[in-house]
């Protein structure tokens, strides 16, 4: 536990790239979704799938140039969904060395692990300002409230076939930190629309936890107990981050929809 809360702490110097934004936090990004796809194409090597690691990379890599010098035209991201899909599909084209399931394992990396985080990017643009953060909040405030409060109280399992850990109470708990934090974010940020953020925060605690339990059904399936070891006490960057990807698309879509501004 000792481990587990000296690593996250010193991955907090890291949120100054999400305070400055812009291309730092483009440049943050991509390393993550870099490593993450790396971790994603491995953990299958677990079941004899091979995923396409220079499809994965080239594909992260166009589309976090896209967000570098053309972050305001959508229409590129579309087009980068269609050509990778396409790529996707040419790997299995050598019928006698590759499978059809490596393939949709190259395309469900780019999608879950590039495309997913990618909404970072598109958030920091979004007005009203500062929506990146509710990602944060949203995530970790239901990583950490579900972890210490199901650890002290929680007696019923969530859904033990999954993940043993997980309790009832520990998942409530998320949900209400998540609330709270995010209904802080959304005062201090935007205090006019302040009531979003604990809207905010409500779906994200429910989403986040859904993309952790979303990760725990991978490994359960792959036969591994974490994506990596990068993260000591965390695992890998998919250990770390799994909620955030789950959560910035929910934060994005629900600010685009209620505010519908871009910078």
């Amino acid at each position: 536990m000792k481990i587990r809360i000296l690593s996250g702490l010193l991955m907090v110097p890291f949120l100054v790239f999400f305070w400055l934004g812009g291309r730092c936090l483009i440049g943050l990004c991509c390393l993550i979704a870099l490593i993450g796809v790396t971790e994603f194409y491995n953990a299958f090597k677990q079941l004899g799938v091979r995923g396409n690691r220079l499809i994965g990379w080239a594909g992260v890599l166009a589309l976090y140039l896209i967000g570098w010098f053309r972050p305001d035209n959508l229409r590129f991201v579309l087009f980068w969904l269609f050509l990778f899909t396409v790529c996707s599909f040419l790997y299995i084209f050598r019928l006698e060395r590759r499978q059809p399931i490596d393939g949709l394992v190259t395309l469900a990396g780019l999608i879950y692990v590039g495309f997913f985080s990618y909404h970072l990017v598109l958030l920091d643009r979004l007005v009203p300002a500062g929506m990146v953060w509710l990602v944060l909040t949203g995530a970790f405030g239901t990583d950490i409230f579900a972890y210490f409060i199901g650890t002290a109280i929680g007696r019923h399992q969530l859904v033990p076939s999954i993940s043993p850990k997980k309790t009832v109470e520990g998942a409530i708990g998320g949900v209400l930190g998540s609330v709270l934090l995010s209904g802080i974010a959304g005062w201090l940020l935007f205090p006019h629309h302040w009531h979003h953020g604990l809207l905010i925060g409500l779906l994200s605690g429910i989403v986040s936890q859904l993309g952790d339990l979303s990760a725990s059904v991978l490994k359960r399936h792959l036969g591994i107990k974490d994506f990596g070891q990068l993260i000591p006490g965390h695992g890998g960057i998919l250990d770390r981050f799994d909620s955030i990807f789950f959560t910035a698309p929910v934060v994005y879509y629900y600010a685009l929809l209620v505010f519908g501004t871009a910078c």
